[in-house]
């Protein structure tokens, strides 16, 4: 674990290690448990993968991660492969929350226990791992306003770059709009769709700053959009009025921080997530006892804590 990483994520990492060595213990080799990831691009994913495959290897069993490459059908599709294969556990990050209930119903009617990362899966009585993404938005919305009433007098015009296929994208979208109503003169005036892939990120990014030059805050609800819309915002030549906030840290959002234009960024641990499933998995495997809803804590960066997350994306 990187000495730079907060005391708060360290304690996750370290309780998810703690988790995995008790119930690990007990597993050969042969156990196999199945990650059916979102994509490979963004790095919060990929580092979900890294910490569930630290904690596979401490536990000392098998980890096979799936890349859905964003496709709802692809994931179910991969659910059921992994039922006539007979794995012992199914970790997903789900696209579309209701659209894989019957999946995970099938694998549950198999005796494969599931444990859902990030997106939380309604009624389906699986074990969840993550954050309150609708809560975090509020909280994000939130600050957003309170900047929007201190700097520029309680009005403000605020673009959304989100990704529309996106289920848990969309909720903290939905936050966000609760949260920044407590600035009254605040309005989203176009909301724009980056699909969850940088690239097209960027581009719909430059088509909402160039289609709407009063915007004063642009708020992006993921790692993709975010660095997007950075790339937007520079291309564009908006850093000198133009304020972003969003989701998830990475090399170009912190270059935007020092800079000063990009304000607020909510950090997640998906380290600490990927841990803390595969930790839960063998707990169910062994038939112990588990949480339904395992948080994992995350921060608002802003200028004045940034420099404990720079030596992460170096």
């Amino acid at each position: 674990m990187n000495a730079a990483l907060p005391l708060r994520r360290l304690a996750v990492a370290v309780l998810a290690l703690s988790v995995v060595g008790a119930a690990g213990s007990a597993y050969a080799a042969d156990k196999k448990i199945a990650l059916v990831q979102i994509n490979q691009e963004a790095l919060f994913f990929t580092q979900m993968d890294q910490g569930a495959q630290a904690a596979a290897k401490a536990a000392g069993v098998n980890l096979d991660i799936y890349n859905s490459n964003n496709d709802p059908s692809a994931q179910n599709n991969a659910i059921e492969t992994y039922i006539q294969q007979k794995v012992d556990a199914i970790l997903v990050v789900a696209i579309d929350v209701n659209g894989i209930k019957p999946a995970i119903t099938e694998a549950k009617k198999a005796g494969i226990p599931v444990v859902t990362i990030d997106a939380i899966v309604n009624g389906d009585n699986s074990v969840q791992v993550g954050v309150d993404n609708k809560k975090v938005g509020v909280d994000i919305g939130k600050y957003t306003a309170n900047y929007i009433n201190r700097n520029l007098g309680g009005k403000a015009q605020i673009g959304v770059v989100g990704a529309l296929n996106s289920f848990i994208q969309n909720v903290r979208l939905d936050g966000f709009k609760e949260g920044v109503a407590s600035a009254p003169g605040a309005k989203i005036v176009s909301t724009v769709d980056g699909q969850n892939v940088q690239d097209q990120a960027q581009t719909a990014g430059e088509n909402l700053i160039s289609g709407n030059p009063n915007l004063q805050i642009v708020y992006a609800t993921g790692e993709p959009a975010l660095i997007g819309l950075v790339a937007a915002a520079l291309s564009q030549g908006t850093t000198d009025h133009l304020k972003i906030v969003g989701w998830d840290l990475s090399a170009q959002a912190i270059k935007g921080i020092d800079a000063g234009f990009v304000t607020a960024v909510v950090q997640q641990d998906p380290e600490g997530e990927g841990k803390a499933a595969v930790g839960a998995a063998l707990k169910l495997i062994a038939k112990q006892p588990v949480e339904k809803n395992i948080s994992v804590p995350v921060t608002i960066v802003t200028k004045a804590n940034v420099d404990k997350y720079r030596a992460i994306f170096k």
